[in-house]
């Protein structure tokens, strides 16, 4: 069994002078505050990695950085996957005894420490060395690609991923440290400029600065008790060109033993927190979750089901999309509002009831996934 006992998060955006460890810092230290603790209560460390700060030690870099010193300390990549394996790996190790609490974090100053084209070539090497980045295709190109099959095979249209968009950018409008807050309707999602067609610039989501954190505990520290309910991971390929079809991805394989594991059904839900680098990244993963059938997640979209108010409230601070992207810290904002969400606490985005919820995360291209469910205990 364990709890998350504490979160923190930065604004997402521009953080000039800020460095990877710096934001990492910031949001660490908001969580240990959340969770009552003292960073000497600290006995685990989990961070993601940065690829504007590669290094091979992250994780201790980082414990010195921030001046504590874990019993256990370890650095994880699997892609945007990454903070929700974290926090699993994490849930496991207070399970297990190992530690008592574990700091979850992951931050990067993307935007600001790392030209364009650094970004664009570390990203591009989520592709095969041999058969796919000798082609050239960046991370929008190989999701351009799934987004044109998947468009074929349900009868998606552009304009249906363009429903996602405006979604979570009417949700970031509602949360001061959201990249975007400037509202947007189809038409602009339509008329912005083209990345890798079917996919326009305001189908991905952004390059941001920033960092967030939990931890994980083995017991409550406060009156707020959320606890991990169940999760489970699936990894069906690296590479695009070794993707099994889009019926057998791995977000239906791990959603199906995080069920298990759990001992709940999709019905039990009342919060969603689900990965949206893409558009057609939310929509499949919606639908590959049981939160929608095949090709009709745009629908509920329109309908109304994801809003604040609606049956199934969705990536309520913006999510990738509007909130932003920072590398690993940018799919922990979803744990973070789903948090929030879980303790009351999220201001005028608050939800009815927020008392189950399911977080997926999605790592390279539709290649790892990690399904989790939390449970308010009270």
């Amino acid at each position: 069994m364990s709890f998350v006992t504490g979160v923190g998060l930065t604004s997402y955006g521009k953080h000039e002078g800020s460095s990877s460890l710096d934001l990492m810092s910031m949001a660490a230290e908001l969580a240990i505050a959340d969770a009552g603790l003292k960073r000497a209560e600290i006995d685990g460390i989990l961070c993601g990695y940065s690829t504007v700060s590669p290094h091979i030690m992250l994780a201790t870099v980082f414990a010195e950085h921030f001046g504590i010193r874990p019993a256990y300390a370890h650095a994880v990549q699997v892609g945007g996957a990454t903070g929700l394996a974290m926090t699993m790996l994490a849930h496991h190790l207070v399970d297990a005894g190992v530690a008592r609490h574990v700091l979850v974090v992951g931050g990067e100053n993307r935007l600001t420490g790392q030209s364009r084209d650094a970004s664009i070539q570390a990203l591009a090497q989520v592709g095969h060395p041999d058969y796919e980045v000798t082609l050239g295709p960046t991370i929008p190109a190989y999701y351009g690609l799934v987004a044109s099959r998947y468009m074929h095979e349900y009868g998606v249209t552009q304009e249906d991923l363009a429903e996602f968009a405006v979604l979570m950018r009417k949700h970031a409008l509602m949360h001061p440290g959201a990249q975007f807050h400037e509202p947007i309707t189809v038409a602009d999602v339509m008329a912005s400029k083209p990345v890798a067609l079917p996919l326009k610039l305001l189908d991905c989501c952004p390059v941001s600065d920033g960092g967030a954190a939990c931890v994980i505990s083995r017991a409550p520290t406060g009156e707020r008790q959320v606890r991990v309910r169940g999760c489970a991971q699936a990894h069906t390929h690296q590479h695009i060109t070794a993707a099994p079809a889009l019926s057998e991805l791995g977000a239906e394989i791990s959603i199906a033993k995080a069920k298990q594991a759990a001992g709940v059904a999709i019905s039990d839900v009342r919060y969603a927190a689900v990965y949206d680098s893409f558009t057609i990244t939310l929509a499949m993963l919606l639908e590959d979750l049981g939160l929608a059938k095949r090709g009709e997640a745009a629908a509920r979209v329109r309908a109304g089901y994801f809003n604040g108010d609606g049956e199934m409230p969705l990536n309520t601070h913006g999510g990738l999309l509007s909130y932003g992207h920072c590398g690993v810290g940018g799919a922990m904002a979803h744990l973070v509002e789903a948090h929030l969400q879980m303790t009351g606490r999220a201001g005028t985005r608050q939800v009815r009831d927020a008392s189950v919820a399911l977080l997926h995360g999605d790592g390279g291209v539709l290649s790892s996934h990690v399904s989790m469910f939390l449970e308010r205990v009270r």
